[in-house]
């Protein structure tokens, strides 16, 4: 785990599960009627070219990209028309997953919380953001496309997740909301494939820059 990241570690990681109508179906999962939460602990997080760590739990170990969102000002019960007024800025992330042990679970926040993870950034400013409704959204493995889609093809907007968490779990300065992935995901393929030793990561978002990370075993 790093401790030279290059911002303030959240305090607390919520994501939006199945939030891309695609990821859903090939996930064999319905369609959320409303944004389905779950937690990432804080000390997941890493920075760009830090490593991905195996851990030897798991064997299953999928890549997410997603878009990160980072709360800049206190959000309790606020609208959909304020919710952006809260956002410090916008990052590239991988939801960094252990599919064997998240199913095993029966829940999901173990196989989404082993350390490093949560590799995020780099942290672009919101107002450098005009629309984060309109950025495409790729990951590469070893510099193959794997995942290549919009994040205008979100279930729930940016707008609406933060005023659907804000109703009920107050979100405060420096959090992070990861806003759900795109198919693509080494789950959905036939066969699945999943990250090994020696790999590289590449999250790309239009107008955000790109994270890498590579991956190594235990």
């Amino acid at each position: 785990m790093a401790d030279d990241l290059p911002f303030e570690r959240p305090g607390k990681i919520v994501c939006v599960g199945l939030n891309y109508r695609d990821h859903a179906e090939e996930s064999g999962m319905a369609i959320p009627k409303w944004p389905l939460l779950f937690a990432k602990w804080p000390s997941s997080v890493i920075g760009p070219g830090s490593p991905i760590v195996l851990p030897h739990q798991a064997k299953d170990v999928d890549w997410e990209a997603e878009l990160g969102v980072v709360i800049g000002k206190r959000a309790q019960r606020v609208t959909h028309a304020e919710a952006l007024d809260h956002v410090a800025g916008y990052c590239c992330a991988n939801e960094v997953s252990a599919r064997d042990v998240q199913f095993a679970d029966g829940q999901w926040t173990r196989g989404k919380s082993f350390d490093t993870f949560g590799p995020v950034g780099p942290i672009t400013p919101a107002a450098s953001v005009p629309d984060p409704q309109v950025l495409g959204i790729r990951c590469l493995l070893n510099g193959e496309i794997v995942q290549d889609s919009s994040t205008e093809q979100m279930v729930f907007t940016v707008a609406e997740v933060i005023a659907f968490i804000s109703d009920g779990i107050t979100l405060e300065p420096g959090d992070l909301i990861l806003t759900g992935t795109p198919p693509g995901v080494g789950l959905g393929r036939k066969p699945p494939l999943y990250l090994k030793d020696g790999d590289e990561v590449t999250i790309e978002i239009d107008g955000l820059g790109s994270l890498t990370n590579p991956v190594q075993t235990a």
